[in-house]
């Protein structure tokens, strides 16, 4: 009944789009499913498990977080099929999957409203790791109160290759995470990396991605010495407006729930709470560290 897929066909991204409406308009929130990441499978690695029945998709669960320590596992299990073990199951078939790929830590997302899933990771002995809101905008942000000056001396470029070195000085200073960069992240398909340029020179960070009305922010740090100076807010503010007239008609974003100064950034922008979402770890021994935490959220205001 479990499909191991080397990348995503067009049929299955639409029978996943359809699990996930079927999944929403019981749950409600939102799931955290990164269609960017799933456009983009490669075709030679299993990713992503489906649960299929007589053609009908009815569970899926998907790995994220390649070329790094931990990986992420989300998934989702139809309404109408749940309490048959199709989440167990799904999570089992993940385990191997992810021990292949070297991963140290497993991070199980679960909305917290999402009773069968909370339940499914205190069964299987998983703890807590952290928590994290999401965010929406849904419309262009109003300008900002700064100053002309200050909105001319912040640029944003594309970054590439060539700027990995500054990124990981930029992604250790915000994540304290040693500044792992993955270079696909730089070369994704309706993804785009950003250096923060003030003067001239770098001093954040930020990503968008854009696939079909879904426009989201990630990997979003300014360097702690620039904090504070509004340069965070104004590349945000660009940014969405960057999205939103691309077509987007809501931009998300993720931010961990003990990072009030980035929440403050947000909301003041007009992104309201759209839900909670915990990660529950799969810890290999008692004694091991905690992983550092994905990057999905500026760790100050900017």
């Amino acid at each position: 009944m479990i499909e191991h897929a080397c990348g995503l066909n067009d049929a299955a991204l639409e029978a996943i789009a359809g699990l996930e409406r079927r999944v929403i308009a019981s749950d409600g929130g939102r799931l955290k499913l990164e269609w960017g990441v799933l456009r983009s499978r490669p075709s030679d690695q299993v990713r992503d498990l489906l649960w299929w029945e007589d053609g009908r998709l009815l569970g899926f669960a998907g790995l994220y977080g390649f070329n790094w320590q931990w990986l992420e596992v989300t998934g989702m299990v139809d309404p109408d099929a749940r309490g048959r073990g199709i989440a167990r199951a799904l999570w089992e078939a993940a385990l191997p999957l992810c021990h292949a790929h070297g991963a140290e830590r497993l991070l199980m997302v679960v909305p917290r409203h999402s009773r069968p899933g909370a339940g499914l990771a205190r069964s299987l002995g998983l703890a807590l790791h952290h928590s994290e809101h999401a965010l929406r905008l849904s419309a262009a942000p109003a300008p900002g109160p700064a100053e002309p000056s200050a909105e001319a001396e912040i640029e944003l470029r594309t970054a590439t290759l060539a700027d990995i070195p500054v990124l990981s000085h930029l992604f250790d200073d915000g994540f304290h995470d040693g500044g792992h960069v993955d270079p696909g992240r730089l070369t994704r398909e309706g993804t785009r990396t950003m250096l923060i340029l003030r003067g001239g020179e770098p001093v954040g960070t930020i990503a968008a991605a854009h696939h079909g009305d879904r426009g989201s922010i990630y990997g979003f740090v300014v360097e702690t010495r620039w904090r504070g100076q509004g340069i965070g807010g104004i590349a945000l503010r660009r940014v969405c407006a960057e999205l939103f007239a691309a077509g987007a008609t809501h931009v998300e974003l993720e931010v961990e729930v003990e990072n009030e100064g980035a929440l403050g950034l947000y909301t003041q922008l007009g992104f309201e709470p759209l839900t909670t979402e915990d990660y529950y770890e799969l810890r290999p021994t008692p004694a091991a560290p905690r992983p550092t935490r994905p990057r999905t959220s500026a760790p100050g205001r900017g």
